[in-house]
């Protein structure tokens, strides 16, 4: 029998409820997320079972309900709260970046021109983790054409005709052969395989991580798989666990972006970007997502 939970909250006055629903619109085929207007539906697996995820956006508060296909279990209702805030940027300190830097020459415009801008978080670390994965080294398009097949291969589809986007036992039970049918390489099949084994067992423990963030240990645990290098681990810090420190120096779009925002005819290097990042810590990773928002070519 269904389970259905809601959760209503007030949104901050600023809130952009735009970036939000942008970084779930990345699939046009929408076979595990739905945006329309100023709503989102979005397939996952809750507790092993289908679930679907529902926000709907109206002036100065957000409306979730989530429809599980079976018994809910303990601890939901809370569970489903955390994940919303999460998933909406609403426990980034953004006030604090945008007062100490809003007179910056350059970051002070993009402050300016974009007030309230808040990192879109996936609704778990595993899936921020897979997803960074699978846009390594590639390009946007074809990192969602990868995660697409990615959700079609592990087949959980919620009642609602949503596909859900895999947790790690389903992604543990593929094989290698699966993996290379749905377009991934070789090296990014044994990694998605090595991290689903290891989330699985419980030897890396991502949602008990969201309680502590012990920022160190997870980078260094994830930096020991092969395959996992220091950009899959920024990215996979921000979008799983909203850390807003990681120095994205080595993301392309950033890069570029950065190149335009400094008016400079040359390309920006890593190192360059790097030591250019590292005067805005804490905040270097909702300075990246500033400068992603510059083209919306947010990954």
């Amino acid at each position: 029998m269904p389970t259905l939970l809601s959760y209503t909250l007030t949104l901050p006055p600023a809130f952009r409820p735009g970036d939000i629903l942008a970084f779930h619109r990345r699939d046009a085929q929408e076979v595990a997320e739905a945006v329309r207007e100023a709503s989102l539906r979005k397939g996952l697996v809750w507790n092993g079972l289908p679930g679907c995820l529902e926000l709907h956006f109206q002036s100065g508060r957000a409306d979730a309900t989530l429809t599980i296909d079976g018994a809910a279990g303990a601890g939901c209702a809370a569970r489903l709260e955390a994940i919303v805030q999460r998933m909406l940027g609403l426990t980034q300190d953004i006030e604090a970046f945008e007062h100490q830097h809003r007179h910056h020459p350059q970051v002070g415009a993009l402050i300016a021109r974009q007030t309230g801008l808040r990192v879109a978080l996936a609704a778990t670390p595993f899936e921020a983790l897979t997803w960074a994965v699978a846009g390594q080294q590639i390009s946007l398009g074809a990192a969602v054409s990868l995660r697409r097949k990615l959700i079609l291969a592990t087949g959980v589809r919620h009642s609602s005709g949503l596909m859900c986007y895999p947790d790690a036992e389903r992604i543990k039970a593929l094989s290698m052969d699966s993996l290379r049918a749905a377009g991934f390489s070789a090296a990014k099949a044994n990694t998605l395989l090595t991290l689903a084994r290891l989330v699985a067992d419980g030897e890396l423990p991502l949602d008990a991580w969201l309680q502590t963030l012990p920022v160190d240990a997870i980078r260094e645990q994830l930096l020991s798989v092969r395959g996992i290098g220091p950009w899959t681990v920024a990215y996979a810090l921000l979008r799983g666990f909203g850390w807003m420190d990681g120095s994205l120096h080595g993301d392309a779009a950033v890069r570029r972006n950065l190149q335009t925002v400094l008016g400079v005819e040359e390309k920006i290097s890593e190192n360059d970007a790097r030591a250019w990042l590292a005067a805005f810590s804490p905040w270097r990773a909702l300075l990246a997502a500033h400068l992603w928002a510059q083209s919306a070519a947010a990954p």
